[in-house]
């Protein structure tokens, strides 16, 4: 009886995997398709309710989107406090947003 190598399963399991990846995009391919009118019509609804913005993630409001952001809410027990929500890493936070805010009040924090 010959048995078969590792490499031999290794590269099995491969495979299926990559069949199974490639089947996920033509299945979001298929639902997009199917779903291009259910889409149109939430744009029409955001156009009639004149919505400024989509909303990015939902978990915190510090990263539902960054224009509308509060500049240290991420940051509420202290600075090096770590984030509650997985988002904060997807999403770093605005460099530009940041600069000579020391400078703009007329008394430091």
């Amino acid at each position: 009886m010959k048995t078969l190598h590792p490499s031999t399963l290794a590269l099995a399991a491969l495979t299926i995997a990559m069949a199974l990846f490639c089947l996920s995009f033509i299945d979001a391919a298929l639902l997009a398709r199917s779903r291009a009118a259910e889409r149109a019509e939430t744009a029409g609804l955001a156009a009639g309710l004149g919505l400024a913005d989509l909303a990015l993630f939902n978990e915190a409001r510090y990263t539902r989107h960054p224009a509308q952001a509060d500049l240290h809410s991420a940051f509420q027990d202290h600075p090096l406090a770590f984030d509650h929500f997985p988002t904060g890493s997807l999403m770093p936070p605005r460099t530009y947003a940041y600069e000579l805010l020391d400078r703009k009040t007329a008394q430091p924090d």
